[in-house]
């Protein structure tokens, strides 16, 4: 009789979509999260192997579900859009994000920031920006070899990957799109909206009225051809030549 010994299984790991944190602690928080994330999306709309999202968790390393962070916002270049429960690097081609951001807020200081950075910095991330709105402080850390080295003066720096640059102004952060375009706010967009629908609007009266001109001009060019028929014909019947006069 041949037993058949048990084969050893592997526990199933589950990767939770969620770490139970909010997404942010206050409307700012929140607000430059949204700019930064929806910007990003616009900017790369056209690129298909361009993904970006906003809290979504990072899963770095597969059968660890402990070793985890969720950047406010984040960029991965060779990814296609699309939705996700969670970012499993195992399952992206272990491709890693290459640009994150993080939104300060009175209760995520020094000691999250400094945790965030070494995760940031042992799987791959190549530029990391932390921005302050309630002090108006922007920090960059760029890769070089194997650390993330901050960037000395980031006032007017152009970020490698994404083309965008940064401008701090006395009361806020401005940031710019590769064509000069400054990154907008979701009512500022639809006021741009707005704006061009009304534009369209106007240039659709302006048409209308040039062909309602072009119509009228038309139609008294008409008049004007059968007065001058209804002029020869009178000529004719009176026995006068028009072409001797």
């Amino acid at each position: 009789m041949i037993q058949q010994l048990p084969t050893e299984t592997k526990p199933t790991v589950i990767y939770p979509d969620s770490d139970g944190q909010p997404m942010s602690d206050n409307t700012k928080q929140f607000r430059w999260i949204v700019i930064i994330k929806e910007n990003l999306e616009i900017l790369f709309a056209n690129n298909p192997d361009v993904f970006v999202a906003g809290d979504l968790l990072w899963y770095p390393v597969e059968g660890d579900n402990k070793t985890r962070i969720a950047p406010d916002a984040m960029v991965v270049f060779g990814r296609p859009k699309g939705d996700r429960g969670s970012y499993k690097q195992w399952e992206e081609n272990n491709i890693s994000p290459q640009v994150v951001f993080e939104i300060l807020s009175p209760g995520n200081r020094l000691k999250e920031m400094t945790k965030k950075l070494l995760v940031y910095q042992q799987y791959g991330v190549e530029e990391y920006y932390i921005y302050d709105p309630d002090e108006v402080e922007l920090t960059g850390l760029i890769r070089s070899e194997n650390r993330l080295e901050e960037i000395e003066d980031i006032n007017g720096w152009i970020s490698p990957r994404l083309g965008i640059k940064f401008e701090l102004t006395s009361d806020t952060l401005e940031i710019y799109r590769p064509d000069g375009q400054r990154f907008l706010t979701s009512i500022e967009l639809d006021g741009l909206r707005e704006q061009e629908r009304q534009r369209a609007e106007e240039e659709r009266q302006r048409a209308e009225e040039e062909r309602q001109r072009a119509e009228d001009a038309i139609e008294q060019l008409e008049e004007e051809r059968q007065r001058y028929q209804a002029l020869i014909a009178l000529l004719r019947e009176k026995g006068i030549d028009p072409e001797q006069l």
